[in-house]
């Protein structure tokens, strides 16, 4: 019997677990066609159907990972400091999903930077994760939460703090196990929080 509309949309679904399961055992450096077709069970030969070349096999990773990305749950937001931390907690890898994600996101910097249309792509991702973040600083510096400054620069500054504490994590799992991930972005925030404003008369400490 000729295969449905229905099979193809399965069979594809079945790829896309395939990729994801490979990526999150082996990154975006042991993705291959190769690598898939095993976990898959299949040959290279069929995967060629839907990946004619290995550009489209990580254009479709990357998409995958978007998409699995927006999709996760996200923890209420509040308002002002509370929802900037909730912000930066949603990107840490607090549990074992969260731990896969970060872990796939970081294997593919390489793959990005080796390619410049993929580089712009990240840039804007990465510039649109701060412009968020951004507008969240600024509500929290409205409500008194945090002191004035530019929220933009401090956006950044977060973003790069919290960046840098996912590879810390990854690397290092048991030396930054959730619990010591989330107090240590807590002791960022209280820095923030006591950051003297602009012109206050306050000196700043060396």
């Amino acid at each position: 019997m000729p295969r449905t509309k229905g099979d193809h949309e399965a069979r594809r679904r079945e790829v896309s677990e395939a990729v994801w399961r490979v990526l999150a055992a082996h990154g975006f450096g042991g993705l291959t066609l190769r690598a898939v077709a095993a976990e898959l069970g299949a040959t290279t030969g069929l995967l060629t159907h839907y990946f004619p070349a290995k550009r489209d096999l990580v254009a479709h990773a990357l998409d995958l990972l978007e998409q699995r990305s927006a999709a996760r749950p996200r923890r209420a937001a509040g308002k002002g400091l509370s929802a900037v931390r909730a912000a930066l907690l949603d990107i840490l890898p607090l549990t074992a999903a969260a731990t896969d994600t970060n872990r796939i996101w970081v294997s593919s910097w390489d793959t990005a930077l080796a390619d410049p249309e993929l580089s712009g792509d990240y840039a804007r991702k990465y510039a649109r994760s701060r412009e968020k973040l951004r507008d969240l600083v600024a509500a929290a510096q409205q409500l008194g939460e945090l002191p004035a400054g530019d929220p933009e620069r401090i956006a950044a500054g977060a973003q790069s703090f919290v960046l840098g504490l996912v590879v810390q994590a990854l690397f290092a799992p048991r030396a930054y196990p959730p619990h010591h991930q989330v107090e240590l972005l807590d002791d960022y925030l209280a820095g923030l929080t006591s950051r003297p404003s602009p012109g206050d008369g306050r000196a700043a400490s060396t």
